[in-house]
């Protein structure tokens, strides 16, 4: 049988091939941004590195648009495949990638056009407002381009070429590093450099998945459709646990970069910048490893298979762990490495350093959260999916941040999101214990 279809029995080792290019996908695409604030933050400057980072909560809304056709979009359309309905899976991904980049763009335009009182807003002061809307208005006009790049890292598994996605995102990688250096160092663009070159890397996937899915085959490519808003309202709902994640991602960045200019100025925002690219690489690893399996998950669950499902589910989460605990173990002891490869400004390594010894310990839970948060995605069940995301991207994480930097200061917005992964790990556990674990007419797995 074909080893990249999702109609098929898995062991262990199978399945983790099967979503070996989702991760690396994903990892990469968090390489992007990572690779811009090296280069920004070693040959522009720290104060370049917290511009990037004010402004990049209207990056994360595009990506919380896309990301939620994406996921949820893709249940739809395996689970139609999974019930034989090529058909309406071949309509279902045309209508999700239309309205995904229609949605994008209208608000890309729209950022632009207010651009100047969004950065104030967002906390730019007048030394950081030039590179601010630099960076904002180049990465937008390449908005389209992203949008499409994560809509296509989820549908290429689901039409059964994992690897095509794998080596497009890999080549799109590899071209970003490389404008990066030569729109840097000698091209000396500075921050605008940064942009150009992950939006030009955002659009070699774009246009050869639009290639690929306009090519008659037999089972997913691009047809007539129409807009269905139950299918919207569907996509939006299963999808809305990983938008919510982005758009939390955006709305808590904000205040981190609010909250740590107060209390450390430009090098605190550029140290937790250096943190959050930690936690960008280790939430890829996780969010690609939901998106690989995810396909399969949507099949069994249409075809009611139960058993198969089960032994994805336990796969799945044995894996989680012990991986997690593996990486928390990694990150926290080579903390100071990692914090060296993106400065050596004395002020934003200090903080920086200390906050990621801390700041890792949040790896510990989140991998579980984010794979619990993806299977209910899978399974259509919208929303424990967003239950568990707004919780550990929003409530917890908001609360934890209001509150704990009022008492310990600097250490406190450190701690915010291991104590918010960490809550939600008892939201998730609940979840499992109701849907996995109790017997009944809900659980999934018996």
């Amino acid at each position: 049988m074909n080893q990249t279809s999702i109609n098929r029995s898995f062991t262990t080792w199978s399945l983790l091939k099967f979503a070996a290019p989702s991760i690396i996908m994903m990892v990469f695409m968090s390489l992007y941004t990572i690779v811009d604030g090296i280069f920004i933050s070693r040959f522009v400057g720290s104060s370049a590195l917290s511009s990037l980072n004010i402004v990049y909560p209207m990056i994360n809304v595009v990506i919380a648009i896309a990301t939620m056709f994406a996921t949820g979009g893709n249940a739809i359309v395996s689970r139609y495949l999974g019930q034989g309905r090529e058909k309406q899976a071949r309509e279902a991904l045309t209508e999700f990638v239309v309205l995904g980049v229609l949605i994008s763009a209208v608000f890309a335009a729209l950022v632009i056009l207010f651009e100047d009182p969004i950065c104030r807003f967002l906390g730019a002061n007048d030394a950081l407002m030039a590179d601010c809307k630099t960076y904002l208005t180049i990465s937008l006009l390449f908005a389209p381009a992203c949008t499409l790049q994560t809509l296509f890292q989820s549908y290429f598994v689901t039409a059964s070429r994992p690897g095509l996605g794998l080596w497009l995102t890999v080549a799109a990688g590899i071209l970003n590093a490389v404008l990066d250096y030569v729109l840097i160092v000698p091209i000396p663009l500075g921050i605008a450099g940064a942009a150009l070159a992950t939006g030009f890397g955002q659009l070699l996937p774009a246009i050869v998945g639009l290639i690929f899915f306009a090519i008659p085959r037999k089972t997913l490519r691009f047809c007539r459709f129409s807009f269905r808003m139950r299918e919207i309202r569907e996509a939006c709902i299963n999808g809305s646990s990983e938008m919510i994640g982005q758009m939390a991602t955006a709305i808590t960045t904000f205040l981190f970069n609010i909250i740590l200019m107060r209390l450390a100025g430009s090098d605190g925002v550029a140290a937790m910048t250096i943190l959050f690219y930690g936690q960008f690489l280790f939430n890829a690893f996780y969010l690609g490893f939901a998106i690989g399996i995810a396909p399969v998950v949507g099949y069994q669950y249409g075809a009611g298979n139960s058993r198969e499902l089960r032994k994805i589910y336990k796969i799945s989460f044995l894996f989680t762990i012990m991986s997690s605990v593996a990486m928390t173990v990694a990150s926290i002891v080579l903390a100071t490495p990692i914090v060296s490869v993106f400065t050596k400004e004395p002020g934003t390594f200090a903080l920086a350093d200390a906050g990621f010894k801390i700041f890792a310990v949040n790896f510990l839970f989140s991998g579980v959260n984010l794979v619990s948060s993806g299977f209910f995605t899978a399974l259509s069940n919208g929303k424990a999916s967003a239950g568990i995301s707004f919780a550990r991207t929003f409530l917890f994480m908001v609360g934890f941040l209001l509150i704990l930097p009022q008492i310990f200061g600097v250490t406190g917005a450190w701690v915010a999101i291991p104590a918010a992964e960490l809550a939600t790990l008892f939201l998730s556990v609940g979840l499992h214990r109701y849907y996995f674990w109790r017997p009944g007419e809900q659980n999934y797995i018996i």
